[in-house]
């Protein structure tokens, strides 16, 4: 008897499918959240008013742009921990209980900070991640002492491929951080492929969500023919290529 064909080589179809289902629950949640918040919000109705004149929207068109917005932030923060729930799944990674940094790999010494965007955190606010990597890595108690650390930022601010020495500014001292070869900036294309093997592993992930997230709506009855349509558009995979360098 033949076995079914897994869709990704390095992650099960049960965890691929809990964390896309995962992502659709608080995209739903937000949606819902949305509808019952935007008029009990504050309104800035002068935005309100330059925003619809601008956008040439009439009042309930602007509202419906302005639920949208709101469970839009819902499902930016859902993905950023899709992506370190993802790679939990690759073999001997895991989330740790402590939440001292996101994903850990003891068999390859590896410990990883991962934001979704490069505008996650204020540049600012660096200096604190690299404050967590360091005592992650370099603290005398620390049980990743000895390890490798990664700052992740799956979509960069261009499409490029970093891998470098993570050595922030520290504004409060007007210098930058020390470097060391134990704290590493990488992209989300470069990570997943560290982790997986897989030189795109980052794009086979994005190829299959479109069967897999419809799978998950379709199980709740949310599927449309609209929606089916709509994750087969090509454009989806030209925005992949436009946002991250291969």
């Amino acid at each position: 008897m033949n076995k079914v064909k897994k869709k990704l080589s390095w992650i099960s179809d049960v965890d691929l499918k809990r964390c896309v289902g995962e992502v659709v629950e608080k995209g739903l949640s937000g949606i819902e959240k949305s509808k019952k918040d935007v008029a009990r919000n504050s309104i800035d109705p002068f935005s309100a008013l330059f925003d619809a004149s601008l956008q040439d929207m009439n009042l309930q068109e602007w509202l419906i742009s302005e639920q949208r917005r709101q469970a839009q932030k819902t499902l930016q923060n859902a993905l950023g921990h899709f992506h370190q729930s993802i790679l939990a799944c690759v073999k001997d990674c895991y989330i740790p209980d402590e939440n001292f940094v996101d994903l850990v790999c003891d068999t390859r010494k590896i410990v990883a900070e991962i934001k979704n965007k490069y505008n996650t955190v204020k540049g600012s606010n660096l200096k604190d991640v690299y404050e967590e990597l360091n005592q992650a890595v370099n603290g005398k108690t620390s049980k990743y002492r000895g390890y490798t650390a990664y700052y992740v930022t799956v979509i960069a601010s261009k499409p490029e491929r970093i891998h470098k020495l993570f050595a922030p500014s520290d504004n409060s001292s007007g210098t930058k951080k020390s470097e060391q070869k134990c704290i590493i900036e990488i992209d989300g294309v470069g990570f997943y492929e560290l982790l997986t093997g897989q030189k795109d592993a980052l794009l086979q992930l994005y190829n299959v969500l479109p069967e897999v997230i419809q799978t998950v709506l379709a199980e709740k009855s949310l599927i449309s023919a609209h929606a089916q349509n709509l994750l087969k558009d090509p454009q989806f995979a030209l925005f992949f290529a436009q946002t991250f360098a291969q």
